[in-house]
C-alpha cells in the first residue's frame, strides 16, 4: 500500500556533504565502470540493467531554491549511492520545479512553505496564451538562477561528477499549466489551432534553453536526465507528460504529439514518463517518431496509481525502446513485478530503491537471475 505518512515515498536520507569532503576518485571508477555496462546495454537488442536511484526529498521540494543546500545534499547522496549494487551511476541535477518553460510566457514562480514550487494559470484561454509576448527562458529571473546553479554546481566539482538538465516538462504540461486548465482541455474542441500553435511555441522555448544548458554543462550531462536512468552514454531527451491522460489519443496524435517529436528531435529523441497508470496509452506513445525510453511506476509504493505491468512487455519487447521501471519495495515485490515486465526482446532498467545496501545487492542478483 502506499504510504501517506511518507514525504516523498522513493527518497533515501542522507547526511549532506561538501564538496571538499566528497570521494571524487572512486565516484570517477565507479561512474566508469557503469559507464562500460550502460555501453552494452545501449548497443544491445535485449538486456537488463539495474539502476539503485538516490533520490534526496528536499532537494527535490523547497531544497531546491538553496543551492548550497541542494548540492551539499545530492553529493550526500552520490557518496551513500557507492555502498549500492547498481548499473547506472547517479548523478547531480539542478531540480527547479516544473515551471521554468512558462516563465518565457510571463509566469512566477509561487513558493508555498517547503514545498516545491508552482506557477499559477496565466491565460484564460490558448488564443489568449498567443497574444502574450514570448521572451528566452534565460532572460527570466528563474532561467537566470537555473543558469547559475548549473554553473556553481559545475564549478564547486571542477566539472568531476555527471550532471542532468533542470526537469524537462513535455508542451502539453507547460500549456496546461499557463493556461487555465478546464478552458485549454476545451479548447482541443474549440479551438484546436490555438491549441497546435500554443504547443509548438513552448516547443520552441524547450528547445532553446535545453540547447544551452546543453553548451554550459558540456561533457558532463548525461541523458535523458531527471528522473530517468541515465548516463553519458545514453540519448534522448527525458520529458514529463502527466496530462496525456488528459485527452484522447486522437486528439493527443493531432494535436500534442507534434510538438512533443519536434523537442526529442532536436536532441536524439524522447525519453517519456507519466506519473500513474499511463499504460492505456502506450501503445500509441510506441507509435510515436524517435521514441528512446519510457518510465512508469510499477508498485503501489512507487506510486498510488501504478501500472499494470503485463501490457509492457506485449508492446514493447523488440521494439528497441527501453522501459525504465521504477520499484519501489523489497526484493520479493521488485522480483514480482519483474518477472511480469521481462521477456526476451525487452531493453529494461529496473530503477530500485531498496533500503539497505544488503536488500539491494539482493534485489540486484534476482533481476539479473531473472532477465536471461
Amino acid at each position: 500500500m502506499f504510504d501517506t505518512q511518507l514525504d516523498d515515498a522513493q527518497a533515501t536520507a542522507v547526511e549532506p556533504l561538501a564538496p571538499a569532503a566528497f570521494p571524487f576518485d572512486a565516484y570517477a571508477a565507479h561512474e566508469s565502470a557503469c559507464r562500460a555496462r550502460c555501453r552494452a546495454f545501449r548497443d544491445s537488442g535485449s538486456g537488463v540493467l539495474v539502476y539503485r536511484r538516490m533520490r534526496v526529498a528536499p532537494v527535490f521540494s523547497g531544497g531546491c531554491r538553496d543551492t548550497e543546500k541542494s548540492l551539499h545534499g545530492q553529493l550526500g547522496g552520490l557518496a551513500a549511492s557507492l555502498a549500492y549494487a547498481s548499473d547506472v551511476p547517479n548523478f547531480l541535477e539542478p531540480w527547479y520545479g516544473i515551471g521554468i518553460a512558462a516563465s518565457a510566457f510571463g509566469a512566477e514562480y509561487c513558493w508555498n512553505g517547503e514545498q516545491a514550487p508552482v506557477v499559477r494559470p496565466l491565460f484564460s484561454s490558448a488564443a489568449e496564451a498567443l497574444q502574450a509576448p514570448v521572451q528566452p527562458v534565460e532572460e527570466t529571473e528563474i532561467g537566470r538562477h537555473t543558469l547559475a546553479m548549473i554553473r556553481t554546481f559545475l564549478k564547486r566539482t571542477e566539472g568531476r561528477l555527471p550532471i542532468s538538465l533542470t526537469d524537462t516538462q513535455s508542451p502539453l504540461n507547460v500549456a496546461a499549466g499557463m493556461v487555465e486548465m478546464s478552458r485549454f482541455f476545451l479548447d482541443f474542441m474549440d479551438d484546436p489551432e490555438s491549441v497546435r500553435t500554443v504547443l509548438d511555441r513552448v516547443a520552441d522555448v524547450l528547445i532553446g534553453f535545453t540547447r544551452l544548458q546543453r553548451q554550459v554543462i558540456g561533457e558532463a550531462l548525461v541523458w535523458p536526465g531527471h528522473g530517468f536512468a541515465s548516463c553519458r552514454d545514453f540519448r534522448g531527451l527525458g520529458v514529463s507528460d502527466d496530462m496525456i491522460v488528459m485527452v484522447s489519443e486522437a486528439m493527443y496524435r493531432e494535436w500534442a504529439a507534434p510538438a512533443l517529436v519536434k523537442v526529442g528531435r532536436a536532441f536524439g529523441g524522447v525519453a517519456f514518463h507519466s506519473c500513474g497508470d499511463w499504460s492505456a496509452k502506450l501503445k500509441m506513445i510506441r507509435g510515436l517518431d524517435d521514441i528512446r525510453m519510457v518510465d512508469g511506476a510499477f508498485s503501489p509504493e512507487t506510486d498510488p496509481s501504478p501500472n499494470a505491468p503485463d501490457r509492457f512487455p506485449e508492446v514493447l519487447a523488440h521494439s528497441g525502446i527501453v522501459l525504465n521501471a521504477r520499484i519501489v519495495g523489497d526484493p520479493d515485490v521488485i522480483s514480482e513485478q519483474v518477472r511480469r515486465l521481462w521477456r526476451p526482446g525487452m531493453r529494461l532498467i529496473v530503477t530500485t530503491y531498496c533500503r539497505t545496501p544488503e536488500e539491494q545487492i539482493a534485489a540486484y542478483r534476482r533481476i539479473h537471475e531473472i532477465c536471461v
